[in-house]
C-alpha cells in the first residue's frame, strides 16, 4: 500500500528528475525573492481590500439573512432582498444604537472628569493616606505628586495639541476611504444576492482545476472553516450581548457611575477571547477610581465574578462545541493572532487556528493509518494482514504436504 503514495516511490525516469530539478529551482527563487513576492502579495491585497470588506460583512449579515429567508419567507428567492434589506437596516440600527450609547456618556464623563477632577484627586489622596496610615506603606511621594494635578492638566492638553495634526490626517485619510466604504457596502449586497451562483462558480472552478480528490478535500475545508468561523462569532456577539446587559444590570441597580458606557465598553471588547473583558474593564476602573475609589473596587469584584460565571456557564452554553478546541488553545491562537496581525488577529485567530488544529489531527491520524499504529504505537491488526497470514500460512501447508504414491 505505501508503495502507491507518490512520496514513497523514487524518481526512475529523466522526466521524472527535470521535474525534481526545476520544483527545487523555483523553491530557490521563490526564497531567494520573499520580499519582492511579499510587496507584490501586499500591493494586491490593497487593490482588493475593499472587496474582502465586503466578504466580511456580507460573511456578517448572511446567519441573519438565512434565518430570515427560511424562517420568515419560506425560501422564496424573489422575495430575498427583503431579508437583505432588514439585514442591512438592522446593522445600521445596532451601529446607530451604539453610537447613541456611548458618545453622550463619553462627553458626560470627559466633561464629569474635568470638572470635579480637584474632588476625584482629593478623594485618591484620602484613600492613599489611609492605606498609609493603616498598613505603613510609604505613600507621600505619590501623595505630593497629585497635588500638582493643574501641571499633570498641562502636560496632558499640550500632548492633546501635539497630536492634534495627527489626528487631523487621520480624520482625513477617513473621510477619502468614502469610496472604499461604499465599494465594500456594495459588494457586500451583490454578494449576498448572488450567494447560490458565486459560490456554484467557486466549487466550479476548484473542480476543474484540481484533480477530484483534492478538490473534495479543498472543498470539505472550506465548509470546516465556514462551520468554525460562523459558529465563533455568532456565538461570541451573543455571548457578547448577554454579559454586557448583566453588567448593566448589575451597576444600575449598585449606583455604580457610567454604568451604559462601561456596560458597552465590556460588551463590545468581550468578543475578544480571554483579554477581551480586561481590555474593556481596565479603563472602566480607572475612571471608576478618581470617581468612587469604592465604586471602583465593588466594579473589579463583579467583572472578575462575572467573567467567572461567563466563562463556566453562559460561553460554554451558548459556544458548546462550536470550536473544539481546549482553553490553552484558546490562549494560544490570540496570543499568536494579536502578535502577528494586531486585533484583527486577536479576533480572527481562535476560529483559524481551530481550523488548523483540525486538520492536524486528520494528518496525524493519516500517518498514524499508514503506519499501522494507534495512537500509543501499537500495532493495529488489519482483515488484509490476517488474509494475507492466511494466504502464507496456506502455503506453507501445501509445500509441507507430501505427494502420495
Amino acid at each position: 500500500m505505501a508503495g502507491k503514495l507518490w512520496l514513497d516511490k523514487k524518481p526512475e525516469t529523466n522526466r521524472d528528475l527535470l521535474a525534481i530539478i526545476f520544483a527545487s529551482i523555483l523553491f530557490y527563487m521563490v526564497l531567494h525573492s520573499l520580499n519582492a513576492v511579499a510587496g507584490a502579495a501586499g500591493k494586491v491585497l490593497e487593490v482588493l481590500s475593499p472587496f474582502a470588506g465586503g466578504i466580511a460583512l456580507a460573511y456578517i449579515l448572511d446567519p441573519f439573512v438565512r434565518w430570515m429567508s427560511h424562517c420568515i419567507l419560506k425560501d422564496r428567492k424573489s422575495l430575498r432582498w427583503i431579508a437583505i434589506l432588514s439585514a442591512y437596516v438592522l446593522f445600521v440600527l445596532l451601529i446607530v444604537l451604539l453610537v447613541w450609547l456611548i458618545v453622550p456618556q463619553v462627553i458626560s464623563s470627559v466633561a464629569t472628569l474635568v470638572t470635579s477632577l480637584p474632588g476625584y484627586i482629593e478623594n485618591v489622596q484620602e484613600t492613599l493616606l489611609f492605606v498609609q496610615n493603616t498598613y505603613g506603606v510609604n505613600l507621600q511621594g505619590l501623595i505630593l505628586a497629585l497635588d500638582n494635578y493643574e501641571q499633570l492638566i498641562g502636560r496632558a492638553y499640550s500632548m492633546a495639541v501635539a497630536a492634534s495634526p495627527e489626528i487631523v490626517a487621520y480624520l482625513r485619510a477617513a473621510v477619502s476611504n468614502v469610496v472604499t466604504v461604499f465599494t465594500a457596502v456594495a459588494s457586500s449586497v451583490y454578494m449576498l444576492a448572488s450567494k447560490d451562483k458565486l459560490l456554484h462558480q467557486l466549487r466550479t472552478i476548484v473542480h476543474a482545476v484540481l484533480p477530484r480528490n483534492v478538490a473534495e478535500n479543498t472543498l470539505r475545508i472550506c465548509r470546516i472553516a465556514n462551520e468554525n468561523f460562523t459558529g465563533f462569532y455568532v456565538g461570541r456577539v451573543i455571548d457578547s450581548a448577554i454579559v454586557g446587559a448583566i453588567l448593566f444590570v448589575i451597576l444600575q441597580i449598585l449606583g455604580i457611575s457610567f454604568a451604559p458606557l462601561i456596560s458597552v465598553l465590556v460588551g463590545v471588547t468581550n468578543v475578544i477571547p480571554f483579554f477581551g473583558p480586561f481590555i474593556g474593564a481596565i479603563p472602566s476602573l480607572l475612571i471608576l477610581l478618581f470617581v468612587n475609589p469604592l465604586q471602583a473596587l465593588e466594579f473589579l469584584v463583579i467583572i472578575i465574578c462575572l467573567q467567572q460565571v461567563d466563562g463556566n456557564f453562559i460561553g460554554p452554553k451558548i459556544l458548546g462545541r462550536s470550536i473544539g478546541i481546549s482553553a490553552l488553545w484558546v490562549l494560544f491562537a490570540v496570543v499568536l493572532g494579536g502578535n502577528l496581525f494586531g486585533l484583527v488577529g486577536m479576533i480572527m485567530g481562535v476560529p483559524l487556528f481551530a481550523t488548523l488544529y483540525g486538520l492536524a489531527g486528520e494528518l496525524i491520524r493519516w500517518c498514524l493509518d499508514l503506519r499501522g499504529v494507534d495512537a500509543e504505537g501499537v500495532r493495529i491488526a488489519r482483515e488484509e494482514d490476517d488474509l494475507e497470514a492466511v494466504h502464507i500460512q496456506g502455503d506453507e501447508d501445501a509445500s509441507q504436504e507430501v505427494p502420495r504414491s
